[in-house]
């Protein structure tokens, strides 16, 4: 399968490289990364995710391509991932976007969108199952965001804004 997205991949930057092409940037990323491999997760290969015992801070959001505010505050998680990647800050998206639709919208939104972070799509559909691992008192809602350290944990169910996401960050910092 990698060969095939290999080849895919260079052809695609061969017809690219065509001066002919009515392509535009935007459409060339869109198309190469569409090819790239979404990790695709069951809970229980995603939980050790929920419990790393280093010195990273891990911001673990919980988002999908059809919730509006998810959408919102995407660009402020990929900011924060950025300006702290130095600081050991590791920002995990976590789609719960339903498995039918990880080709024609979650994937795509990803290109459009050029998210650098990692994306990992929950396939698990017993979320009540699931859910209070993550955090006891998660009614499902989202945008959700786990942050945490070897040391202290908080669960966040609401939305944030680029200063309020810095705030809480900074929490686990000191």
């Amino acid at each position: 399968m990698k060969q095939l997205s290999y080849l895919i991949f260079i052809g695609l930057l061969m017809v690219s490289c065509n001066n002919k092409s009515n392509k535009t940037n935007d459409e060339l990323v869109f198309n190469n990364a569409e090819e790239k491999e979404l990790e695709i997760f069951d809970f229980e290969k995603f939980e050790p995710l929920l419990h790393k015992n280093d010195e990273t801070v891990y911001v673990i959001n919980f988002w999908a391509t059809w919730c509006a505010p998810c959408v919102k505050e995407l660009p402020h998680f990929e900011t924060l991932a950025k300006n702290y990647k130095a600081k050991n800050v590791e920002l995990i998206l976590v789609s719960l976007d339903f498995p039918k639709k990880y080709e024609t919208k979650l994937k795509p939104f990803i290109a459009k969108n050029k998210i650098q972070s990692r994306v990992i799509a929950i396939n698990d559909v017993d979320f009540n199952a699931w859910l209070p691992k993550v955090n006891k008192d998660w009614t499902g809602a989202i945008p959700a965001t786990l942050i945490y350290t070897k040391d202290k944990r908080e669960f966040y169910e609401r939305s944030f804004n680029y200063k309020e996401l810095e705030t809480e960050l900074k929490q686990f910092l000191n």
